[in-house]
């Protein structure tokens, strides 16, 4: 067995499945920062002495891209409900209970959106904190030195990760930009596509079609208080 960072990479074989089948179906770019993902997922969930499943932990993090790749980019979903699908795709193969599914679903899927994650069980909290320290540098003190160093060793960055990542992004986005709507994601196109227009949710609410002096309470029951 592996041990990165003091960190075990799971040997299961489940997690050896896994690993092959992201190493054959994403770049090397994806396979390395989903590593680390895990990785940093792990540590700071040893930091935060938080109870949790290292290999539905491993799972999460190495599925958490999987939707921006060539074989399951081809749909209308968020790419990060595209991730979730094939993760819960692959654990029904193998037999794993519908609770844990549910479990792995939920960290890919949320990985994206700020403020939710905490709130949730270890392994979902510890997904997002792997890729908000991998990609946003979020908590980039909270780790040593030499943690960073070992990990980056294993499973490299490149000189370029950063403008490689958003790349990544976009293509796996691009043909699909109305699934970034109140996202982060948005962000990415708005950076690689000059002819990107944002949706705007006010905007939206007041221009949709509900004509509420049509639909306002005419009737003379007092417990409608009316303006």
């Amino acid at each position: 067995m592996t041990t990165i960072a003091g960190i075990k990479i799971p040997d299961s074989k489940l997690a050896r499945a896994a690993t092959e089948l992201v190493r054959d179906t994403e770049s090397d770019l994806l396979f390395h920062h989903s590593t680390r993902v895990f990785l940093f997922g792990a540590l700071t969930g040893e930091r935060k002495q938080l109870k949790y499943d290292p290999e539905l932990l491993y799972i999460g993090a190495m599925f958490h891209d999987m939707g921006l790749t060539e074989q399951f980019r081809t749909s209308q979903n968020r790419f990060e409900v595209d991730s979730a699908n094939a993760a819960r795709s692959f654990l029904e193969q193998h037999g794993i209970p519908e609770g844990d599914v549910d479990l792995v679903w939920d960290a890919i899927a949320l990985h994206t959106t700020p403020g939710i994650p905490p709130f949730k069980k270890p392994v979902v909290q510890l997904v997002t904190a792997g890729v908000e320290m991998d990609v946003l540098g979020f908590a980039f003190d909270e780790f040593t030195e030499e943690q960073r160093k070992v990990v980056v060793a294993a499973h490299p960055r490149g000189e370029n990760f950063k403008e490689q990542i958003i790349n990544a992004f976009n293509d796996g986005m691009k043909h699909r930009p109305d699934t970034t709507f109140g996202t982060v994601n948005d962000d990415v196109l708005a950076l690689k596509d000059v002819g990107f227009r944002r949706k705007n949710f006010c905007s939206i609410i007041l221009g949709n079609a509900w004509n509420d002096s049509n639909y306002a309470c005419t009737c003379n029951d007092p417990a409608h208080k009316h303006g």
